[in-house]
């Protein structure tokens, strides 16, 4: 039986028409499905440089050290951007993201990308939510915990006592107190006397850390103090009581160097001190006027009684009185006595036969 074989022959290659053909075919499907995977591409990325959908505007938090990467992931994930893939090399095309800001940021789904750029390198940050309070200057422990735990900013108790605590503060000046169960309250004097603004929610050791750290800042505008503490043989602890009793015992400016000039001459006569304000110190509220019998309180705070400085500050001094305490005005005064006229002024004296006579002259 024979075969027909007029319709080719089997394993033959296509003819040159035929061939031709096929080669354009497959170039075309070729180019066809490179168009294709473009335009997919380009329809990825175009869809990603798109604005997210609208909504409303909510904070994004960037937080110190997160790279570029970072910040794409965390804008995708809430829904600042569509793509962060696609927005890190966009960042990288146009290389940005170096210079964003850590904070907390308001920004809206919608937003071009550029405007989100814009915004992270200016550091345009959502301003936080503060609390504002002030201490006034010859402020005890207690009376600042009184006021703030009226103010809605602390628990009283708890900030007492983490003023008590002798535990490690991260400011230098409290390393000057010493470890002395005399003292009545730690960080009595260490509390700078200022207007602060802290971050909403701040803790009582948050408080704390801030005013300590006052004092630190106040302490240093006064040169070469650890130099002049050296010259004048004084610890920073006895220069921050000295202040304190200063704060207490003047109102006027001016006599607030001749009132340290006092103090210390009269501890290196050796005298008593008899400051009345280390006995107000003492009581549980202060008097308008003391009485003999409260002279009298045995405790180391009661200059009456005790020989030389008391263990610790009795309040908080300010700048001029730390100033007053460190440069005292050299005289001979050992006496003074307020005088009754409202002027809150004193008369100054070297003997207490002087001092008397000023003690008459002040009722007035």
């Amino acid at each position: 039986m024979q075969r027909n074989n007029q319709s080719g022959l089997d394993g033959q290659e296509p003819s040159g028409p035929a061939r031709s053909r096929i080669t354009l075919w497959v170039l075309l499907s070729l180019v066809t499905l490179l168009l294709l995977a473009a335009a997919g591409i380009g329809g990825y990325i175009w869809n990603g440089l798109r604005p997210a959908a609208g909504g409303e505007s909510r904070q994004v938090v960037i937080e110190r050290g997160m790279s570029p990467i970072q910040v794409a992931d965390r804008l995708e994930q809430d829904g600042i951007i569509r793509n962060a893939f696609i927005f890190k090399y966009y960042l990288k095309f146009k290389e940005q993201g170096s210079s964003f800001k850590a904070g907390t940021y308001e920004l809206s789904p919608g937003m071009e990308h550029e405007a989100i750029v814009t915004k992270l390198n200016s550091g345009e940050t959502v301003k936080e939510e503060t609390i504002r309070f002030t201490i006034p200057e010859g402020y005890t422990v207690l009376q600042i915990a009184d006021k703030l735990a009226a103010e809605g900013l602390v628990d009283r108790d708890q900030f007492v006592k983490l003023a008590d605590e002798p535990r490690i503060w991260e400011a230098d000046a409290v390393k000057s107190i010493p470890d002395d169960s005399r003292l009545r309250h730690r960080l009595e004097g260490y509390l700078f006397p200022d207007t602060y603004e802290l971050k909403k929610d701040s803790t009582e050791e948050d408080i704390l850390n801030r005013m300590l750290a006052e004092t630190d800042r106040k302490l240093a505008e006064l040169g070469e103090l650890d130099e002049t503490l050296e010259q004048r043989g004084l610890s920073l602890h006895q220069l921050m009581t000295v202040a304190s009793l200063v704060e207490r015992e003047v109102v006027v400016d001016k006599e607030r160097a001749a009132v340290a000039g006092v103090i210390y001459n009269r501890l290196a006569k050796p005298m008593r001190l008899q400051i009345d304000a280390t006995v107000q110190y003492l009581l549980d509220k202060p008097k308008a006027r003391l009485y003999e019998k409260d002279l009298e309180v045995e405790d180391p705070y009661n200059t009456y009684r005790s020989d030389g400085l008391p263990p610790g500050p009795i309040s908080s001094p300010s700048l001029k009185s730390i100033e007053a305490a460190l440069n005292p005005e050299s005289t001979e005064y050992f006496y003074y006595v307020t005088k009754k006229d409202g002027s809150s002024e004193h008369l100054f004296a070297v003997t207490y036969d002087q001092h008397l006579k000023n003690i008459r002259e002040s009722e007035k």
